[in-house]
């Protein structure tokens, strides 16, 4: 393991929006209000699934495990870049940049999958509606959840060495907010062009195949509203299928944008966006999207809410 940089010991500088330092009080007020959001929202839907056994089914299962995983992914990062954008310091230990780019990894890689996981059961209850629950049995949804953050860890057990072990000559500087893959590869002071591309090949795993079995499903879902005879049948299962279609297209619209790209061709500022999107805007919304439309959630919320008083 070579580590002539200084980065092992004294860690890095996230350099962030260092170069616009009038945005970073713009930035910190906004990203606080919305980290907090995204905390509430996403503990709110947790706590609304465990208090409401009505909610124990598939869908609403899947759900909680969603902003679980928004959750984790906020706050892999978005404390630590408050700090940065609050005051002059802008480092991270070498630790806190590993812990942060396994977590940043396994996590979104994780989502990718989970996201292709609840399609499949959007499939299921909108294609086979009669053997919704003979199909989503409380096993199945587990093992599903399992192989979704199995690969995800894989995912970051691979590439998380490999990217932190890269030569840097020193370099300890990261033109991003955070410790991410994209950035740290290049700062590499060696050829990294067979990380990038195991980076790619990943990608397209953890990306591109959820992305299109999400396709095939919602393909599969498109044919059989257009068969439906009743109006108020279509009307309920595109309401049923809109909040999940809306969440993979902010998420994987972004991230898909960011990765499938070989050597990282976007530039930094709009990597740095984009990772604030996916990062933080996004689980924001997530919760809002799925209670602002969805009847079932709303009902057990305000339960809740009336049992607390």
């Amino acid at each position: 393991m070579e580590r002539c940089n200084d980065s092992a010991e004294y860690g890095f500088i996230l350099l962030g929006f260092s170069d616009r330092p009038k945005l970073e009080l713009v930035l910190f007020i906004v990203n606080f209000a919305l980290y907090s959001v995204a905390v509430l929202g996403n503990s709110t839907i947790i706590l609304v699934y465990i208090l409401d056994t009505r909610l124990h089914t598939p869908m609403y299962f899947f759900l909680a495990n969603l902003s679980f995983l928004d959750l984790c992914f906020s706050t892999s990062c978005i404390p630590q870049m408050l700090v940065n954008l609050w005051g002059p310091d802008k480092t991270i230990s070498y630790a806190g940049c590993v812990v942060q780019l396994f977590s940043f990894l396994s996590v979104g890689s994780v989502e990718c999958i989970l996201l292709a996981v609840m399609a499949y059961d959007r499939y299921a209850a909108v294609c086979k509606p009669l053997h919704y629950l003979v199909i989503m049995h409380p096993q199945l949804c587990l093992r599903l959840v399992a192989v979704a953050w199995g690969s995800g860890l894989v995912n970051a057990i691979v590439m998380c060495p490999l990217t932190m072990t890269l030569s840097r000559c020193g370099r300890r500087r990261v033109n991003h907010f955070l410790c991410e893959m994209p950035a740290l590869i290049k700062m590499a002071c060696v050829d990294a062009r067979a990380v990038e591309m195991l980076a790619f090949t990943f990608a397209i795993l953890i990306v591109l195949l959820p992305l299109a079995l999400i396709l095939v499903s919602y393909g599969h879902i498109s044919a059989a509203v257009l068969k439906m005879r009743s109006a108020a049948g279509r009307r309920k299962a595109v309401s049923t299928c809109s909040s999940h279609l809306t969440v993979v297209s902010l998420f994987y619209g972004s991230i898909t944008y960011m990765y499938m790209q070989p050597g990282n061709s976007a530039s930094q500022d709009q990597g740095k966006l984009l990772t604030l999107f996916y990062n933080l805007v996004t689980p924001t919304l997530n919760p809002l999207i799925y209670t602002l439309r969805n009847k079932e959630v709303k009902g057990a919320l305000t339960k809740v809410l009336g049992r607390q008083h």
